[in-house]
């Protein structure tokens, strides 16, 4: 697979589940959890009257939370269905929020018009899994934001215990460890997609130097994975359980990285 192709196809796999995604995951209690303690560290990085820069921004949830708190978002990302439907909440949510929507893959960056750098970068829940080289990303921001501005990342970690486990003990174990080979060939909808799983050694490597690692924190360690949504519906209490577990566990090394998701927060070197 070609990497000039990989934005094409993720933003067609997309397409096929942006009607749906919102009853899916955004609304879903694990998605709501782990949107939740993502929310917490941007609500900490991101101050009102900055200018922040959306990669991947699906249905625009994060997009319009950051703009209830006085932030102005340009979001992109590589599907027109998600576009289209992040355009819509918008209109009727909040028709006046500072958010400017783009149809616009990450690869695909250097081709945004020219304008006054950003005050940070925000990528939440794996859209840059479907991006295989993050170092031409990491050059690309590098020149869209200003000295000490924050990228907060959150993708999908290459080994997660729920996962391993889950599939485990239904005999699928190929399945249950498929992150852990570090690229998978999954299928969206009916659109095949090949998925990236780095480590935290390798992002911060690929974004070395213009960036420096300011802290992990894991996203979904008890919580579990959202395709696990009825049982954790099933369970209420024990899903409460696990929510307040990850805020103990969440910055722990070592359990930090075995979630669902991790969240980097990255900070531009001064020049």
């Amino acid at each position: 697979m070609a990497a000039a192709e990989i934005p094409h196809l993720a933003g067609r796999a997309f397409d096929s589940i942006a009607t749906e995604y919102d009853s899916l995951f955004t609304l879903s209690l694990i998605g709501r959890a782990q949107r939740t303690a993502v929310w917490r560290k941007a609500a900490a990085v991101f101050l009102p009257g900055n200018r922040v820069l959306e990669l991947n921004c699906g249905t625009g949830e994060d997009a319009l939370f950051l703009a209830r708190r006085g932030i102005s978002v340009c979001a992109c990302d590589a599907s027109a269905g998600m576009i289209a439907r992040a355009q819509a909440r918008k209109a009727a949510e909040a028709p006046f929020a500072p958010i400017e929507f783009r149809l616009l893959s990450t690869e695909d960056l250097a081709t945004m018009p020219p304008a006054k750098p950003f005050d940070g970068v925000f990528s939440n829940f794996s859209g840059l899994n479907c991006v295989e080289d993050l170092s031409q990303t990491a050059r690309l921001l590098a020149q869209a934001v200003v000295p000490g501005a924050p990228l907060l990342l959150c993708l999908s970690t290459r080994y997660c215990l729920w996962e391993m486990l889950h599939y485990w003990v239904r005999g699928d174990r190929r399945r249950g460890f498929r992150r852990c080979r570090g690229t998978a060939d999954v299928s969206l909808g009916e659109c095949p997609l090949r998925v990236y799983y780095p480590t935290v050694r390798t992002i911060v490597s690929q974004f070395s130097p213009m960036f420096r690692l300011r802290s992990v924190t894991g996203v979904g360690i008890a919580v579990p994975p959202s395709y696990m949504e009825k049982w954790a519906r099933r369970r209420p209490w024990i899903f409460r359980t696990c929510e307040a577990i990850d805020r103990v566990v969440c910055r722990w090394p070592g359990i930090r990285i075995l979630g669902d998701h991790m969240l980097l927060h990255l900070e531009r070197e001064q020049r």
